[in-house]
């Protein structure tokens, strides 16, 4: 039995730490998604009745690769952080909160590393 109030017993122990940071990278993702999805709908539909060689010539611009490596990389990583909120809170138990954490970050790692390859090899 302790003398000390529910009170004292928390103060000082602070957060876990990482609440503050994935609110913001989500903000972030999500403002840097909009002008490169405008910019992806715009360019799909610009190149939408264009030959297979054309579409591989425009991807080959160092410009637009960079863009589509960047859609690629902040696109995945906001549904990391969005699927990542969503495991925490309505998955119950511990054991398939870990699988599942594991399950998206290796998913979104191994589509991201494919796509940035895919591109990569289209523009060089």
């Amino acid at each position: 039995m302790s003398l000390r109030t529910p009170i004292s017993k928390v103060r000082g122990q602070g957060s876990a730490g990482s609440g503050t940071h994935h609110f913001w990278m989500q903000r972030v993702t999500a403002v840097a998604l909009i002008p490169l999805v405008i910019w992806f709908l715009y360019a799909l539909l610009s190149h939408m009745g264009g030959s297979r060689d054309e579409v591989i010539a425009w991807v080959s611009q160092p410009i637009v690769a960079v863009a589509f490596v960047l859609l690629l990389g902040a696109g995945l990583y906001h549904l990391k952080l969005g699927l990542q909120v969503v495991i925490e809170d309505y998955v119950h138990g511990e054991g398939m909160k870990l699988v599942s954490q594991l399950a998206v970050t290796l998913v979104t790692a191994a589509v991201g590393v494919a796509s940035v390859f895919a591109v990569l090899k289209i523009a060089l």
